[in-house]
């Protein structure tokens, strides 16, 4: 069992930075920087972010995402999720983290290199009106749909499996806009109405498309290439995940709840379960957390260490 929980919490460090033991420099250098970053103790972002939760957002708004067929356009021609599935999720936490945790410095540097990576990102795609349409990574409208599915999805996941945001939903979308604003999203949602609103107003366009190559992609999504020790835990995050999708996003992606023979399979317990194992084999309080935390008492910024209870409900990889 021992060897099994070692085995186990290597692979989780592996699937969320890249490395089996150690933090990652990156995670090391948020230490570093002469400012206090964009958010701090006590924000909403914090929260949410330090949270377990996030393991079942972060597949939750991939899934999401992918129904935008532009935004899926730009993953499937241009991203290696196929050939290195981890290293693209590991790079996408790399930036969420940094915005979160670092310096205002650091965060607009790894904005800046999200944007370069981006350009190189074109091509072609039908939409769901039958249009050929040219698509870019740095499109505004398309950044818009991942903005807003990531929030929808996060706060989602916080809903279910998170403590309460500190000033409620509209707080973390309203600090989290600042992330949009950074990528190039003019005017950002700033309350969970709006973030609502913008994401009927895609659906209600029609401008949302299933096809085989999203059929494809949400197959794969549903049983990666992990390793298998984290297969069996990851299938019930998965199956979570869909719970949490309103009904009309579970039908355009061609998805359904799960069950076991005739009855429904309990994913919400389900996940509460598997997200605690995870919290167990990971520790306390993330090393993004702890590095900011240093660079904030380096500079003279009141900061609190997190309460026990605060503990508990966090456990983040990184």
């Amino acid at each position: 069992m021992e060897n099994v929980a070692k085995v186990l919490k290597a692979e989780l460090r592996r699937a969320f930075t890249g490395q089996p033991d150690v933090p990652p420099d990156w995670v090391r250098q948020l230490a570093d920087g002469s400012d206090a970053g964009y958010h701090l103790p006590g924000s909403a972002v914090w929260a949410v972010h330090g949270s377990m939760s996030t393991i079942v957002a972060g597949i939750r708004v991939l899934l999401m995402q992918s129904l935008h067929p532009g935004a899926l356009a730009g993953v499937y021609d241009h991203s290696g999720f196929r050939r290195d599935p981890l290293g693209r999720l590991a790079s996408t936490i790399r930036w969420i983290f940094t915005v979160t945790y670092g310096s205002r410095e650091a965060a607009d540097a790894a904005t800046r290199t999200v944007k370069r990576i981006h350009d190189k990102v074109q091509g072609y795609y039908v939409d769901a009106h039958g249009a050929t349409r040219r698509y870019s990574a740095n499109d505004p409208e398309l950044l818009r749909w991942v903005h807003v599915a990531y929030a929808d999805s996060f706060l989602a996941a916080q809903r279910i499996w998170g403590r309460p945001i500190p000033g409620g939903p509209d707080a973390y979308v309203r600090e989290w806009a600042q992330a949009g604003r950074m990528m190039g999203i003019e005017n950002p949602p700033l309350t969970e109405a709006e973030v609502k609103a913008e994401l009927d107003r895609w659906y209600d366009a029609g401008d949302l498309r299933s096809d085989e190559r999203l059929a494809e992609t949400v197959a794969f999504m549903h049983r990666p290439p992990l390793h298998p020790v984290l297969r069996p835990g990851y299938r019930i995050l998965f199956a979570a995940a869909v719970a949490s999708l309103e009904p009309k996003y579970r039908e355009l992606l061609g998805l359904s709840k799960a069950k076991v023979g005739p009855f429904p399979f309990p994913a919400i317990l389900a996940a509460r379960v598997v997200l605690g194992i995870i919290r167990l084999s990971l520790g306390g309080v993330s090393a993004s957390e702890m590095a900011a935390r240093k660079r904030l008492e380096r500079l003279g910024v009141e900061t609190q260490s997190p309460t026990a209870r605060d503990t508990a409900a966090q456990g983040s990889a990184i």
